[in-house]
């Protein structure tokens, strides 16, 4: 049996991994699939910076040795009723976005009242 693998014309021109070193929980106990988590950031040095809360995050980007491919299945249906599956391309993933350092809290400068 063969699969046919597509490749879409429209890829992304660049996805990455998000890797963190820990836990990430809610405070609700509720699952984050979908959910916002933080905001990521580049320094201009090209540092990745994540946001989560009153935490940051630095990182570094890593380039993966084999890069990694974001498939689609699409079932069809062929001439004889028999379902085929096609996979399509949508995206190759080249880069690591590495987050394996503990988070620093942010702290604002609160001006003192003049007297």
């Amino acid at each position: 049996m063969s699969i046919p693998i597509l490749i879409d014309d429209g890829l992304e021109k660049s996805w990455a991994i998000v890797e963190i070193q820990g836990d990430l929980m809610s405070r609700s106990g509720s699952e984050l699939f979908g959910q916002y988590v933080g905001d990521l950031h580049f320094s201009k040095e090209g540092t990745p910076i994540l946001i989560i809360g009153h935490q940051l995050l630095y990182g570094k980007v890593i380039n993966l040795e084999k890069p990694l491919a974001v498939l689609h299945r699409n079932r069809k249906t062929s001439d004889s009723n028999k379902p085929q599956t096609e996979y399509i391309v949508k995206a190759l993933v080249k880069k690591k976005l590495l987050f394996k350092t503990r988070p620093k809290p942010i702290i604002s400068n609160v001006p003192k009242p003049v007297s």
